[in-house]
């Protein structure tokens, strides 16, 4: 019963915001709940800096409305991220975005659902999250656009034997599975090794790999983390292997620049080239203001980041021009969102999916990172073979 009233205090408070907020049309509160520490903290800032170019942008493109954020670590904690959303919420927010890892989106959009707050995110690819019916649930990308990718730069290279080295939760483990049924469909040949959060030396499966499977390819399933244990083990063990792949959090300017002797040659999932290059209004805008706010070149983290929250921002202020925000009216703005970006066309289908997602593959060259597929985005030719060692 306690529970209860809490969280009916939590929506009064929320309520009375959006309508003082609505009344005011002028700033309006939006949470962000980031891993700024723990484990995800490298991709949790970059998805955070993306945010701040977001609030910058918005703030001074839109005459009439304004975006405060207010910012609450999860610290790469499930627990911790619903008690953030919750806090957030408290502090009379309007909507969430943010967040990073489906198992720890999933208990903090369900938090944010029971407290009626719109939540908005790129950071979780579990198939799941889409699946529970939430009108309050929006993510602009997916398992889908990531595995395209990697299967496509895997068919460019035209390997018969590919490692498949994953991570035990449920996104990792799902894009694993479904990348593994569609190369075995292909007739190539695919070993498979999961390995728990807890592992701290990967030179057993690394062994296995070199002495067992003998495949051309490792694909790793993981974060950053993961990938950097994963790759010390090769380093050392030195697999016959052409080519060492990878998914989110791996082909960015911070990795390339923390882990300099683990990424030459190294792919990725990546939107953005590194230096970055822009040639719409909005991409330029957006790199002018990353740079300007931080002095360095934007990633595609960041650009993530900017994506879902002027999406975001963007429905709160056509919510609050039709005097619909205390009325679930972020979220059916949010549905309705049908808009050129610069990850591409997003629009949302019942589910809160984007089903217009495809990401493409960067490969770490020479200090830079260069998109490899799909070839009408390439900016750099693929260094196949090539492996850190």
């Amino acid at each position: 019963m306690k529970a209860f009233y809490q969280k009916l205090g939590l929506t009064a408070v929320t309520a009375l915001a959006l309508s003082a907020q609505s009344a005011m049309a002028a700033e309006f509160l939006v949470g962000a709940e980031i891993p700024l520490t723990g484990n995800l903290a490298r991709v949790g800032s970059g998805m955070n800096e993306g945010i701040s170019v977001a609030v910058e942008v918005f703030n001074k493109t839109n005459a009439k409305h304004k975006i405060k954020i207010i910012t609450a670590d999860d610290e790469s904690a499930p627990a911790k991220a619903i008690a953030a959303v919750e806090k957030l919420a408290g502090q009379g927010v309007v909507a969430i975005t943010g967040g990073y890892g489906s198992n720890n989106i999933a208990p903090a959009s369900d938090a944010a659902n029971k407290l009626g707050l719109p939540y908005i995110t790129s950071g979780g690819v579990d198939d799941a999250l889409t699946k529970r019916g939430y009108k309050t649930f929006f993510r602009i990308n997916n398992t889908q656009g990531y595995q395209k990718a990697v299967v496509g730069l895997l068919g460019d290279m035209k390997v018969k034997s590919v490692s498949i080295i994953y991570l035990t939760k449920q996104a990792t483990g799902d894009l694993a599975k479904d990348v593994q049924k569609e190369l075995e469909g292909k007739g190539l040949k695919v070993g498979t090794h999961a390995f728990d959060p807890a592992i701290t030396d990967f030179k057993p499966i690394i062994n296995k790999v070199k002495l067992q499977d003998k495949s051309e390819v490792i694909l790793m399933v993981g974060y950053e983390n993961d990938y950097v244990g994963i790759l010390r083990a090769a380093k050392v063990l030195k697999p016959d292997v052409k080519a060492m792949v990878g998914v989110w959090s791996l082909a960015t300017p911070k990795m390339a620049a923390e882990f300099p002797d683990l990424m030459p040659s190294v792919y990725g999932t990546a939107l953005l080239p590194f230096p970055a290059e822009f040639k719409t209004a909005d991409g330029k805008l957006f790199a002018d203001t990353y740079k300007k706010l931080y002095n360095k070149e934007p990633d595609y983290l960041g650009q993530f980041g900017y994506v879902q929250s002027m999406l975001l921002f963007e429905a709160i202020a056509r919510a609050a021009d039709k005097a619909t925000l205390s009325k679930g009216g972020i979220a059916q703005e949010l549905s309705k969102t049908s808009r050129d970006t610069l990850i591409g066309h997003v629009v949302f289908n019942e589910q809160g999916d984007n089903p217009n997602f495809v990401h493409r593959m960067g490969q770490h060259q020479a200090g830079k990172i260069n998109i490899v597929w799909p070839a009408d985005a390439a900016t750099g030719k693929i260094n196949f073979p090539g492996v850190p060692w």
